[in-house]
């Protein structure tokens, strides 16, 4: 299936919504919360503190692996190679035709995310500013999971829709009923 420019390029909507919706949030936690301040009360589901905001800063990746790594590897691991990667992405989103258009707007998503925690490790030397954290309830060991942003959110949801419809695609289901 040939997809025209248009069918391409219209999932960048939502890149560039994520980017000014994470972005927007982020500035305004900045200014309005101090670091490591609770904004507000935390929202409470059955007496339990479910959702908080909170001002951190993350200057490694995900988990906050790599945060003991030394301070002259950090740029590279965390803004050259996500910029590589991001790369890559968009080259084979505009070369491959393998993508459904429902799919191009997850690889999108998936984009928008990479590239506002890309725009905070550049632009913010504290670094990535996160503020949702939710409660785990002792899950895989937390009690609350990592606190995380709009982007983090962005890449991880979108990152799994798009493998769970890469698996269930009719190509896919076509190809197994060959084997």
């Amino acid at each position: 299936m040939q997809f025209s420019d248009k069918d391409k390029i219209a999932p960048f909507l939502l890149t560039g919504f994520i980017v000014l919706l994470d972005q927007g949030i982020k500035m305004i936690i900045v200014k309005t919360i101090t670091l490591y301040e609770l904004a507000g009360k935390p929202v409470e589901v059955f007496g339990n503190d479910l959702l908080w905001i909170i001002h951190v800063r993350n200057r490694a990746i995900a988990f906050s692996i790599g945060h003991n790594m030394p301070e002259a590897i950090r740029p590279g691991l965390f803004i050259v190679l996500p910029i590589i990667v991001l790369g890559f992405l968009l080259w084979y989103y505009f070369k491959t035709q393998e993508f459904s258009p429902f799919q191009r707007w997850f690889v999108a998503g998936i984009i928008g995310g990479g590239m506002g925690n890309i725009i905070d490790r550049i632009f913010r030397p504290d670094g990535v500013v996160d503020f949702i954290s939710v409660k785990f309830y002792g899950l895989l060991g937390f009690e609350r999971w990592p606190t995380f942003n709009i982007a983090d959110a962005s890449v991880v949801v979108c990152c799994i829709i798009l493998l769970i419809s890469i698996f269930i695609s009719p190509r896919f289901a076509k190809n197994k009923e060959s084997l």
